[in-house]
């Protein structure tokens, strides 16, 4: 009985963490100005009402989506790994754009960061196709949603919405994002 109450404390005290820190990553975000202010405030009892109001509703969408899923763990893991990838996919990418010169200097030790970072290029691009096109396609979806949070932040702070090289990724993660929901609704791609 001891231990099955420690148990109960410790799952819920998890949970509360982990819905928490969801929502001060959107709060602190948005506080730093790279997300949009309403996102910001903090209630008198240092709660992040709104960030927590939109982490909790994202979290409501994955659940109906799993809901959908033949098997909903599977489903979880796979599509958060995959929401991952893009991401990591541009990081290193920035890596081969600053270790070859183009974004600072070039000394020494850099040909051996330029090494590391056209490895790590070319290993998420594998793991970008190992992930399958039905997954991808599906992290385009919310990638292209996120967007008007991006074009909020940047007219809040009156500065371009996006230049020509942010234009066409856009432009290229929606063109996926309707490729994932046209999949979604003739069934090529299914949960």
């Amino acid at each position: 009985m001891f231990v099955s109450a420690g148990l109960l404390v410790s799952v819920l005290g998890a949970f509360l963490a982990w819905t928490l820190m969801a929502a001060e990553i959107l709060q602190v975000a948005a506080q730093d100005g790279d997300m949009p202010r309403f996102l910001a405030p903090i209630d008198d009892r240092g709660v992040p009402a709104p960030a927590l109001l939109i982490s909790t509703l994202l979290v409501q969408a994955m659940l109906v989506l799993t809901m959908f899923s033949a098997d909903a763990f599977d489903f979880a893991l796979e599509f958060c790994a995959a929401l991952s990838l893009i991401p990591y996919f541009f990081s290193a990418a920035y890596a081969v754009r600053i270790a070859s010169g183009r974004d600072g200097g070039r000394d020494g030790a850099s040909r051996g960061h330029l090494v590391i970072a056209v490895l790590a290029t070319v290993y998420t691009v594998f793991l970008l196709f190992a992930a399958g096109w039905e997954l991808l396609l599906l992290s385009l979806v919310v990638y292209a949603l996120s967007t008007v949070l991006f074009v909020m932040t940047r007219r809040e702070k009156q500065q371009r919405t996006f230049t020509p090289r942010e234009l066409l990724v856009v432009v290229l993660v929606c063109l996926g994002a309707v490729a994932g929901i046209v999949g979604l609704a003739i069934g090529f791609i299914t949960l």
